[in-house]
């Protein structure tokens, strides 16, 4: 046992070591040090020039691969990568100026009587389209009912804006020269002028006019090479009236349809899978916000002859008898704008447009018709500013008027507010507007396009050895 005095003797010793063994360490670390020091520097001289070949290498391989590469995005975007600043700039400036178009469309260039010749259109020497650059040059389309089914001229006049300067439209579509860039191919026959004008037989003749040209038409398409390559997939026809194209849908079926709506389609046909709907051409005259009556300024609704039994006994039920003829049209118009609610009721076919005069009129409208399939419903709430109601419930006596004398006026101005703000999105124009009907048109190809190329990619997948196994079988 150590005492009191033996421990602060220690203690002397053992601080007196502990300094000696701090001197020789530090002379040790020292060492250390500097040994570490020098193993840092070939540390870092090894990682910069590893960093410096594995940069060049990058370098060698990017531009073999841009020069591989049939990607333009891929190519554009390690383009950016790679080449300095000032490369890009001179390469933005040599460049030439690319359309702003998002849907790149090929379009066929068939002969006029397929589309403009309908409308009494005659070319001049070797031209197959007439010029839009002004308004007042483009050919007409015909009014009344003829043009509620004139959807295939507004999406060809918007194509051939998309190749003139001149004329201001957005940029949800561009027409490209190759088909091998397209990621849609448009065939610009008017289909629905087609039935309304040429599809009565004239003097001794066995097939009608627009008959023989459907036939011509399923001829030249299944002899293009770009109907082949995909079977018509990603092809985009225009068949909006309820009859158009009657011969050749069948053989065509492949394709993606613009319709009104699937009534006289198989589903093996036509379906909402791969087709469009897009609205009617309204025919009463759109009503301005300003003039758009309010709620007290509005003391019925219209009603079609199928409720009238039902209904024409009800108060503050209106009908509205009209054609196009004389003054009809305006009438209806005029009836509409000053209703609350306008029904729109199946007929011989789910849709009609009734639905979209009454959007335009800013009537609510009451939809009553349990097949139908709406424009946009990808985009646009239906019930945001319309009434459904089954058809069943529909011819129960009562049960129409007690549903909407049920809204109240402050869920009726919403609904009406809805529907000032959605009126753009029904309108055709030329040139097209954002966010019209043309516009969203194109909007809604678009989204199918997702599915397409997922269909076509997945059976493309042994593509390759399918042909190779047919070379070696012949």
């Amino acid at each position: 046992m150590l005492k009191a005095s033996d421990k602060k003797s220690n203690s002397c010793i053992k601080v007196s070591v502990h300094l000696q063994w701090r001197e020789t360490s530090d002379a040790a670390l020292l060492h250390q040090v500097r040994k570490m020091s020098e193993k840092s520097m070939i540390s870092s001289k090894l990682l910069f020039y590893t960093i410096t070949v594995s940069t060049l290498l990058f370098i060698v391989s990017s531009l073999f691969f841009l020069q591989r590469s049939d990607s333009s995005f891929t190519s554009s975007l390690v383009r950016k990568l790679i080449l300095p600043s000032t490369d890009l700039k001179n390469e933005q400036t040599d460049a030439k100026p690319v359309s702003c178009g998002v849907l790149k469309v090929f379009m066929y260039d068939l002969p006029s009587e397929f589309h403009f010749g309908l409308l009494n259109w005659h070319k001049k020497g070797s031209e197959t389209w007439p010029s839009v650059k002004n308004v007042s040059t483009v050919p007409s389309y015909p009014g009344g009912l003829n043009r509620q089914h004139s959807v295939e001229y507004w999406l060809t006049l918007d194509l051939l804006a998309s190749e003139t300067p001149e004329v201001k439209r957005p940029c949800s579509a561009m027409r490209v020269k190759s088909s091998k860039e397209a990621d849609i191919v448009f065939v610009p026959f008017f289909s629905s002028l087609s039935y309304n004008r040429k599809s009565k037989l004239s003097g001794n003749e066995t097939s009608s006019v627009d008959r023989l040209l459907q036939e011509r038409l399923v001829e030249f398409l299944k002899s293009r090479d770009e109907w082949k390559r995909f079977g018509g997939k990603d092809h985009l026809i225009v068949a909006h009236h309820p009859n158009s194209l009657l011969y050749a849908r069948n053989s065509l079926g492949s394709a993606m349809f613009v319709l009104s709506d699937f009534g006289r389609y198989p589903s093996s046909i036509a379906n909402l899978e791969k087709d469009v709907i897009a609205p009617y051409v309204h025919v009463v005259k759109t009503v301005s916000n300003n003039e758009s009556a309010s709620f007290e300024k509005r003391p019925g609704g219209t009603i079609r002859q199928e409720l009238y039994n039902l209904l024409k006994d009800e108060k503050d039920v209106h009908f509205a008898f009209g054609t196009v003829r004389g003054n009809g049209t305006k009438q209806t118009g005029k009836g509409m704008a000053s209703s609350k609610f306008c029904l729109n009721i199946a007929g011989d076919t789910p849709s009609s447009n009734r639905l979209f005069d009454s959007i335009v009129s800013h009537c609510v409208p009451v939809i009553i018709s349990d097949q139908i399939e709406l424009p946009f419903e990808d985009t646009l709430d239906y019930s945001g500013f319309s009434v459904f109601v089954h058809s069943s419930e529909a011819v129960k006596k009562g049960f129409l008027v007690s549903l909407l004398r049920g809204v109240t006026e402050d869920q009726w101005r919403k609904k009406w507010e809805r529907l000032k703000e959605v009126v753009r999105c029904f309108e055709y124009r030329f040139p097209s507007q954002p966010g019209d009907s043309v516009d969203m048109i194109w909007s809604a190809v678009s989204h199918k396009l997702a599915s397409l190329k997922f269909d076509v990619h997945r059976k493309n997948r042994y593509r390759r050895s399918e042909v190779f196994e047919r070379s070696l079988s012949t």
